[in-house]
């Protein structure tokens, strides 16, 4: 039952960001995706911060369950993506499974090294790739793509960190006896 947590959990970012991307934040032009501040004095499309989410969850997913399940997951993520919001289902599609395929390869590829580090750069090369293929295709623009890369950078630093921090820093604690 926890296991089913996280891939459920998993799945629920892709719906939660694409209602974010059509209701929450602020809409700049008609057609337009609704944004959010994502600091340094720039915006991004608001589902951002659930896309980050998910790539760090898609980690922790394919570290718990494998390979083989990781795939699978990606896969109905895609269609879930695709039939959540038809104004932006195709781009989120393609841009989801881009984004999620590199993020599998370089954590697959890092996770024996360091798997804080595995979690960071993963999510840091996939969101470079789901934020400028989304744009593109949704809005015909890579506008906003700062804003995108900070926030979903931001979301897989904060992932590698707390890998770190559950799994490294426990063994760096003093001991104390009475």
């Amino acid at each position: 039952m926890k296991r089913a947590i996280l891939i459920v959990s998993y799945l629920s970012t892709i719906p939660i960001a694409n209602w974010m991307i059509s209701n929450l934040g602020t809409q700049y032009f008609p057609g337009g995706p609704h944004t959010i501040p994502v600091g340094f004095g720039y915006a991004a499309p608001s589902g951002v911060l659930m896309i980050g989410l998910a790539m760090f969850l898609r980690d922790l997913v394919q570290n718990t369950y494998g390979k083989k399940t990781t795939v699978i997951a990606i896969a109905v993520g895609v269609l879930i993506s695709y039939f959540v919001n038809p104004a932006v289902a195709t781009a989120s599609a393609i841009a989801f499974a881009l984004g999620e395929t590199a993020d599998f390869f370089v954590y697959t590829k890092l996770k024996e090294k360091t798997l804080a580090g595995a979690v960071a750069a993963s999510g840091i090369v996939g969101g470079f790739i789901d934020s400028f293929v989304f744009l593109q295709i949704a809005f015909g623009s890579t506008t906003y793509w700062q804003g995108q890369v900070i926030g979903k950078t931001g979301m897989a630093l904060i992932g590698g960190l707390l890998i770190w921090a559950l799994n490294d820093l426990p063994k760096r604690m003093p001991t104390f006896k009475s």
